[in-house]
């Protein structure tokens, strides 16, 4: 298989599950963790390496290495592999979901931009998600019919800080999430409850079928999806936050063995939930709008990519990040989304209209 994005914790567990399957690796690629690649290169034995940057490609352990998005795209189109895990982080992972698509190929999709920006233009029959909550919904889902489905959040960084408190936030307190380690995007994501808003759109384009989509605070991320059936019961996800059991049902399909252990409760001792409430995740707000408009969420992104760039150089406080997005949501929320082509010029022109916020 090809693995886009092997550093990062969905590339290590993805290539953990294919060491013990004795699965074979035909790409690796990596952003700027040369050191780990190298290791994974030493093991896996890929036909070839793709990094970011040029600059990088003389410190690869590897005779056949390339660099830069078309690099990406390239692999995937000239890959005989038939399976593509892509777990590259953001915008950057579109084009390569379209060439894996447009291929042929079997794509494991943890680059959950590429849904959000572009659903209404991909065929998610060919789409295996890479996600705690939407393989948690795939896994409970029946052939009975559905009220809601339903989804979970860790609440991120600021769950339990007062409000006040949360205007002073930096970078390095939306990064101490309370249940897990994730890369710097997807922590501050969190943080702000944008990750969930992007996995409600994630789910309404794989499960097309169903017409109610909510999400829930669930502090200790033992649950990560629940099913309302419309006869009025409930079923309910159980497992430890851990990505290897999504990421063994992608590339195995079938899963015989034990991957995680089972939940005790007795341990687990009680659960809480809790309402995402828009006075502490602002970006709740637009919420509603966005499911109803889903093709819009390659505005959100735009916003939230280049919002998050500001927060990172120290341009804007934590809480600017979601007044970023909502302003630019609204300020185009009257376009037309056309085709992938257009999503790309979308994707400029708000990045643009973002950094003057």
């Amino acid at each position: 298989m090809v693995v886009l994005g092997s550093t990062g914790s969905i590339g290590v567990n993805a290539l953990e599950i294919a060491r013990t399957n004795n699965l074979k690796i035909e790409t690796l690629a990596a952003g700027k963790n040369i050191k780990l690649l190298n290791e994974q290169i030493k093991l896996f034995s890929p036909k070839s390496v793709v990094v970011s940057s040029k600059d990088d490609v003389a410190k690869v352990n590897h005779s056949n290495v390339l660099y830069g998005e078309e690099a990406l795209v390239r692999v995937v189109k000239e890959a005989t592999s038939e399976l593509v895990v892509n777990a590259l982080v953001g915008f950057l992972g579109l084009r390569p979901t379209l060439a894996t698509l447009e291929s042929g190929k079997k794509l494991a999709l943890a680059n959950k931009e590429s849904l959000v920006v572009s659903g209404a233009f991909l065929d998610s029959s060919k789409i295996i998600p890479i996600d705690s909550e939407h393989f948690g919904l795939w896994y409970l889902k029946q052939n009975r019919a559905i009220e809601k489905m339903i989804i979970t959040a860790s609440g991120g960084a600021f769950r339990d800080w007062s409000l006040q408190r949360m205007k002073t936030a930096t970078l390095s307190d939306a990064l101490k999430h309370p249940n897990w380690s994730m890369g710097q995007k997807i922590t501050i994501d969190s943080a702000t409850m944008m990750n969930k808003l992007f996995e409600l759109l994630e789910a309404k384009w794989l499960f097309e079928d169903v017409k109610n989509f909510d999400a829930i605070i669930e502090p200790k991320s033992i649950i990560h999806a629940l099913i309302d059936f419309s006869d009025g019961s409930t079923t309910a996800h159980l497992a430890h936050a851990d990505m290897r059991l999504p990421i063994a049902y992608a590339l195995l399909e079938k899963v015989d063995n034990p991957i995680l252990k089972s939940v005790d409760l007795i341990k687990i001792g009680s659960l809480e939930f809790r309402e995402i409430e828009k006075s502490r995740y602002p970006i709740w707000e637009i919420k509603d709008a966005l499911m109803k408009s889903p093709e819009l969420g390659v505005i959100v992104n735009a916003a939230n990519e280049a919002a998050i760039v500001q927060f990172e150089d120290g341009k804007i406080g934590f809480n600017d990040i979601s007044k970023t997005v909502i302003k630019s949501f609204e300020h185009f929320a009257n376009i037309k989304v056309e085709n992938i082509e257009h999503i790309f010029e979308i994707d400029t022109e708000v990045r643009q209209y973002a950094k003057t916020l």
